[in-house]
């Protein structure tokens, strides 16, 4: 089998990285970990399973991800979060190929997203295929800041999954959203010049809530979809509304900070 190297960005992830590099140590021979400053024991523990750690200030998502990319010293690569895990069934296929033979310059898995341990199925949660497997000479993360991903270009879907410890709780759900994703959102949508009207948050806010509970099936899931489905109206409400907040009240412009996003 040829070498693989598996790599990971973390930011005080003490309580899962341990687990990630063992679940990336059944596959690679190399583990990459780009680590953004974290106060906890994450680069300790990363250093005494073998992995070899760097430091980079965070510089978004995409950006991030590629320079720990950079960083593997064989082609292909295998992108793990730190709260993510490979499944038995993807490791030994994996464990199967020959890459000295691909046709294909990466490989699209199926993630299986989590609040506790359960295993959300709607809401466009599964399968969310995305390129974690692939030959860095050929293909690379997108240079965004938030939601990075590998474009799909002469990738292969496999039917396998990594598990994504999502959320601990409902509660984690609907915490984190409104405390992080959307305040980043409005941040790079205002940086970009986008406009909006003082209606673009109820309208996105409903719409995301209706294509979810009803047209990805979050009714299905009883209250775990409608949460789910709520979760996301919520977030998306959010992000347009400080988004407005931002364009038409210079007090509280003036109180973030838009040079450093995350």
């Amino acid at each position: 089998m040829e070498a693989i190297s598996g790599v990971i960005i973390t930011l005080n992830e003490e309580k899962n990285i341990r687990e990630a590099i063992a679940s990336l140590q059944e596959i690679c021979t190399e583990i990459i970990v780009l680590d953004s400053g974290s106060v906890d024991r994450t680069c300790e523990i990363a250093e005494s399973m073998g992995a070899k750690v760097y430091a980079q200030e965070y510089l978004g998502d995409g950006f991030q991800k590629n320079r720990a990319v950079e960083l593997a010293s064989h082609n292909w690569v295998f992108s793990l979060d730190a709260d993510e895990r490979l499944t038995p069934e993807l490791v030994q296929h994996v464990k199967s190929l020959d890459l000295s033979k691909m046709t294909v310059d990466g490989m699209a898995v199926r993630r299986r997203n989590m609040i506790g341990s359960r295993w959300m199925k709607c809401c466009g949660w599964y399968p969310d295929y995305l390129v974690r497997f692939f030959n860095k000479k050929q293909l690379r993360f997108a240079d965004t800041k938030q939601h990075a991903f590998v474009p799909e270009v002469n990738t292969e879907r496999i039917k396998f999954d990594i598990i994504h410890f999502t959320y601990q709780n409902i509660g984690e759900l609907f915490a984190k959203p409104g405390r992080n994703f959307s305040t980043r959102a409005a941040k790079i949508m205002y940086l970009s010049g986008k406009k909006v009207s003082v209606f673009s948050p109820f309208i996105h806010g409903f719409w995301a809530f209706f294509t979810n509970y009803f047209f990805r099936k979050g009714i299905w899931y009883g209250v775990d979809g409608f949460s789910l489905s709520l979760a996301i109206s919520c977030n998306t409400y959010l992000k347009y509304a400080k988004l407005l907040e931002y364009q038409r009240d210079p007090k509280v412009r003036e109180t973030e900070n838009f040079e450093r996003i995350w």
